[in-house]
């Protein structure tokens, strides 16, 4: 979780002059966790799902609707005239730009720590420490529009990078600047890096690693600022907007749309305040509560949790990025009703649980495994059709896809393979040998709508001969037989003759083989990889 600080004084003037424990109180009703108190200062743990309270102003605007000091309140969004304009130079792994406007801004040094603060929390969790993209603030009266964010060679960017005494290019950057070091590692074998350039063909920064001192250095007299994000996923660069401006606007600050033109064309006004309209069944929240509500209640207690709400339909405001289904609506409610007033009831029906014998077996393997210095990994069922389909070289499109999904994690995953092979290319820094393996569910099968559970074991530095050796060994220890025969039939990620087919009782599990080199190389995999994937349902049927 993320420790963010509040002003104890700012607290008092929302819900008045309480005790420590009284305040203490009312935030872990919201659902946060007071850290530390401390004079003036509250340290208060923030919840991965609520981004919108990582800033200080988050974490007020919250409790102001909490405690009905306000109710939900919409930003007003004006058009600014301006554009920005996304080049087809851009590197293919770094796609996106968006940006705005907001006016009216009064800092001073703690304002300043708060934006650059928030800019830190928002890059390091939902941003995953810049891997998805980074966010820029601007002082506007230094920029002239409009404005292009694109690809250039490391040796045709020259700027003053933040708080640096000279001039450097691209490349000096991250080997000399401390945020160049630091970040360095995301930009690595881009043969083009992004960067904004206003119309003057001034150089604003590089992101997603550092602005330009000239024109990229807010203070205290600055009044209004232009704001990027940039990365990877289009749709959480605009949450990411969303959640920032909110910040801004609760600070005094105007907002100013901007036109953003992306590569494929499609043009947006950034950002878009519009309400999201959600459905929420009062029985379904009744059922998973326990309780009677009635439209009253829900509209008060959503209320609570600055959500507006009429005659079933809920309208999140954008920056609650966290609302993504009626169950989400439900635990806000849940938290504005208070769990310590929910009432736990036992159940009439009681059982004896005990572990079932497919966990058994996967325990086994687990013991096994790591007992032979394997690490074992955890991911997550949804996918990208990137790693799923693209890196490996698969044609299969058979897959069963989220609808209308919100982020490129669209479909279910077909197999652990990918996921481990993403773990190798985002750790090709760290020492080797790196043995790794997975349990877990995967979602395909011929028709596309089969789910069973898999295990894959991967080896870097690896080869056919060790996983082989692997295979047997825990295969002697479960009491198995394992058919292992070299096959034309095979995955097109392996290479031909290097890989063999895995059968138990006749029955097909799936392969044992080496990892082509043009799928490392679309992982950025430095070493050799041995790789084995098999269905564990037949093991459960021994």
């Amino acid at each position: 979780m993320t420790v963010v600080t509040v002003r104890k004084s700012e607290v008092k003037k929302i819900i008045g002059n309480k005790k420590d424990d009284e305040i203490d109180h009312i935030l872990s009703m919201m659902s946060t966790a007071v850290e530390r108190m401390d004079n003036d200062i509250i340290e208060v743990e923030v919840a991965p799902n609520r981004p919108d309270m990582l800033s200080e102003q988050g974490i007020l605007r919250a409790l102001k609707t909490f405690s009905g000091k306000e109710r939900y309140s919409k930003i007003n969004v004006n058009k600014s005239g301006y554009k920005l304009i996304v080049d087809k130079s851009m590197p293919k792994d770094y796609p996106y730009g968006i940006s705005c406007i907001v006016k009216g801004l009064k800092f001073d040094d703690e304002k300043i720590k708060e934006v650059i603060d928030i800019q830190e929390k928002l890059g390091a969790t939902l941003l995953r420490k810049r891997k998805k993209g980074g966010i820029g603030l601007y002082p506007l009266e230094k920029i002239n529009f409009p404005i292009t964010l694109k690809g250039l060679k490391p040796e045709e960017i020259k700027f003053r990078p933040l708080e640096f005494p000279r001039e450097l290019n691209g490349k000096q950057i991250l080997s000399q600047h401390p945020t160049g070091r630091e970040y360095g590692h995301l930009v690595e074998g881009w043969g083009k890096f992004p960067v904004f350039i206003d119309n003057k063909k001034v150089i604003m920064s590089m992101p997603p690693i550092i602005n330009s001192h000239e024109v990229g250095k807010i203070d205290e007299n600055t009044k209004d600022v232009f704001i990027e994000a940039t990365g990877t996923d289009y749709e959480l660069l605009k949450k990411i907007m969303n959640i920032i401006v909110a910040s801004l606007v609760d600070i005094g600050g105007k907002v100013y749309s901007m036109e953003c033109v992306q590569i494929n064309g499609k043009k947006e006004n950034i950002p878009d305040f519009t309400p999201e309209k959600k459905k929420l069944n009062i029985e379904n929240a009744d059922k998973l509560l326990g309780l009677k509500l009635n439209d009253n209640d829900v509209k008060k207690l959503l209320g609570k949790m600055g959500i507006d709400y009429n005659k079933g339909i809920a309208l999140v405001p954008a920056y609650r990025v966290d609302v993504l289904h009626e169950v989400d609506l439900i635990e806000d409610i849940a938290i504005a009703y208070g769990y310590d007033n929910l009432v736990p009831s036992i159940p009439e029906i009681s059982t004896i649980g005990e572990i079932s014998k497919e966990e058994i077996i996967k325990n086994k393997i687990r013991e096994l495994l790591i007992g032979l210095g394997l690490i074992e990994t955890s991911s997550y069922h949804l996918t990208t059709k990137e790693y799923q389909v693209d890196k490996l070289g698969l044609k299969n499109n058979l897959f069963i896809e989220v609808e209308n999904s919100k982020t490129e994690y669209s479909i279910l995953r077909k197999d652990l393979s990918h996921y481990l092979l993403k773990i190798f290319g985002e750790n090709v820094d760290v020492e080797y040998p790196q043995e790794l393996f997975q349990i877990g569910s995967v979602f395909g099968g011929k028709n596309g709508l089969e789910e069973h559970d898999s295990l894959c074991i991967a080896l870097a530095p690896g080869n056919f001969t060790r996983l082989k050796q692997i295979l047997e060994y825990f295969g002697k220890m479960l009491d198995l037989k394992f058919e292992i025969s070299k096959t034309s039939n095979f995955d097109p990620y392996f290479i031909e003759g290097r890989v063999a087919e895995v059968k138990l009782n006749g029955k097909f599990l799936g392969y044992l083989g080496e990892v082509h080199p043009k799928i490392l190389k679309n992982f950025k995999i430095k070493m050799p990889v041995a790789l084995l994937e098999i269905n564990l349902e037949e093991f459960f049927n021994k």
